[in-house]
């Protein structure tokens, strides 16, 4: 459970250190901190994409106050998969130190490369692949083949003095992969029989019963749908999901269309994923965008990002017609992905915007679209059983993914004293395979809004939402310096308040009264008397029309 802020002693020699700084109670931020005898490993460094309730927010970013002062300390980075929230953090953490060596598989150091040549950083990197072990300081590191959602996912083993970890990342088990990647059970009972004293595991979809559906089953269901169309057929999925892309390349191909990829990121990644042969694009099927309207209606593939609702995505620009590309009677749109929680409402709205501009929207709520890149119930105790953990951390996952999850690893009969449940800065020291929490940081979140990292806080988005929801109104007074008493005004304007500003005029005289009142008492402060004004329109507004508007009083000493 949750615990209190309590600082951990001091690291012991030959002791290993765990700190999750974000992944554990959301969907994304991932971001595991292993530390002995003074060095400091990283597991991934991703971002979590903003909620409704975060109003401006770009992205959110792991709090990196663990680190922050000890970047010397930082051996190596190790990113498992090319998934925006197992490595979207990875230029704010270069940008206080560029030259950490990132590890990782080719195409994920690609994704990671061609990300951070936008924010003018060059990195050092370590291209590693299935089976390959390297030496990062104390840590001796083993690379494992699990198949996921992007083609080159790993996890790793990390063998160190205090014993062994393994990390899944984001994993599943499908036996019929679309690139023939397996997930490597042999190496997995290999491991559990050599011993791993700590096992942490994606949750994600801890709580579904059974096993993930394979990739090869939405091909069919793709060609169905793209067969069928009339119109122009607009697939929208994750950017970096080439799995997802090549299933779309192929039916657009096997129906006798032609594919234009839409979104900055969608034609980055998929460039980069064919250059290094993890996409197969059949011949003259891709068209350059611009291109793309000579195409007939009939005979094209649009493929967009945009199927979170994200409002400056393409899919939300064409429903608010703010894209060259139109939506119309006749059209299909495809929403080729899973939702991420708490993104539910932005996408339902991009999909009843669509139906209501005459589109047929197929997503999987209604066909099968889309499967999971995470390892569901069934394949979770498979891995549990094979391997054997001796003490099992869920990590990846809301509260009730690591929950389910930790349920699942005592079914297989580790025992629940075995079984920890953390939050994003608990910490855990391992030594000798024996795990035990030491601490709790206070971590938060750290907010990118347009060019600035961490200057917003929660204060401030607390205001962006009172002013979305409740309005504003502000209140200018003139009041003589000397005695206190008004002189000109209260003039008060309000905006996103539906009543007509007349309505004010019955709180006017309660304001002259209250300032009366406390320049009698002696009041002066000018701070004071925009208190005294606040209190007196918040209370009004608040029995009159049950609103909690922003309200910012300015009173002038004349």
């Amino acid at each position: 459970m949750p615990g209190e802020v309590f600082e951990p002693a001091p690291l012991e020699p030959g002791t290993l250190r765990i700190i999750p700084i974000g992944g554990l109670g959301e969907i994304g931020r991932n971001m595991t901190m292993f530390e002995i005898d003074g060095k400091i490993l990283i597991v991934d460094c991703g971002v979590l994409f903003p909620e409704e309730h975060q109003p401006g927010v770009d992205l959110i970013l792991p709090d990196f106050s663990p680190i922050r002062d000890r970047l010397d300390d930082i051996v190596g980075v190790v990113l498992t998969h090319g998934h925006e929230d197992h490595i979207g953090a990875v230029p704010y953490l270069l940008k206080l130190r560029a030259d950490i060596p990132l590890i990782g598989s080719g195409l994920t150091l690609a994704l990671i490369e061609a990300k951070l040549k936008e924010h003018r950083i060059k990195p050092f990197v370590l291209t590693v692949k299935e089976g390959d072990m390297e030496a990062m300081g104390p840590f001796d590191l083993e690379f494992v083949a699990v198949n996921h959602s992007i083609p080159d996912a790993l996890a790793v083993v990390i063998h160190s003095a205090a014993g062994t970890v393994m990390a899944t990342g984001d994993f599943k088990m499908d036996q019929l992969p679309l690139d023939g990647r397996l997930t490597d059970l042999r190496e997995f009972a290999r491991l559990g029989k050599s011993g791993v004293d700590l096992f942490l595991v994606d949750s994600t979809n801890a709580d579904v019963p059974g096993f993930t559906t394979p990739e090869r089953a939405i091909g069919p269901v793709l060609d169905q749908v793209i067969s069928k169309a009339t119109g122009k057929v607009i697939v929208a999925s994750f950017s970096s999901h080439v799995h997802r892309v090549q299933q779309v390349l192929d039916a657009a191909h096997a129906n006798g269309r032609r594919v234009a990829l839409l979104g900055r990121s969608m034609v980055r990644n998929m460039t980069i994923a064919a250059d290094l042969g993890y996409l197969k694009v059949p011949e003259n099927v891709l068209v350059d965008y611009k291109k793309a309207g000579n195409v007939p209606e009939d005979k094209i593939v649009y493929m967009s990002t945009g199927s979170q609702g994200e409002p400056m995505a393409v899919l939300s620009r064409m429903v608010n017609r703010d894209h060259a590309v139109e939506v119309g009677e006749g059209d299909t749109v495809i929403l080729a992905s899973s939702l991420i929680p708490g993104n539910e409402n932005a996408v339902y709205r991009i999909i009843d915007g669509l139906t209501k501009l005459g589109a047929n929207v197929v997503h999987k709520g209604n066909a099968k679209v889309h499967v999971s890149g995470h390892a569901a119930a069934g394949e979770l105790l498979y891995v549990y059983n094979i391997l054997q953990p001796k003490n099992v951390l869920p990590v990846h996952g809301e509260w009730r993914h690591l929950w389910a999850n930790a349920a699942l690893a005592q079914q297989t009969g580790i025992p629940e004293a075995n079984t920890f449940l953390g939050e994003d800065g608990t910490v855990f020291d391992m030594k000798a395979g024996e795990v035990k929490v030491v601490g709790q940081l206070d971590l938060g979140f750290v907010y990118v809004d347009g060019s600035t990292v961490g200057e917003i806080t929660d204060a401030d988005l607390k205001d962006r939402r009172i002013l979305s929801e409740e309005g504003f109104i502000s209140v200018i007074v003139v009041v003589d310096a000397a005695t206190g008493k008004v002189i000109t005004g209260p003039e008060i304007h309000a905006r996103g308040f539906a009543e007509d500003e007349t309505v004010f005029d019955s709180v006017k005289p309660k304001i002259v009264a209250a300032l009366v009142e406390a320049s009698q008492q002696g009041v002066r402060d000018q701070r004071a008397l925009q208190q005294v004004v606040r209190r007196v329109v918040g209370r009004w507004v608040n029995v009159s029309f049950r609103r909690r508007p922003m309200i910012v009083p300015l009173v002038i000493e004349a």
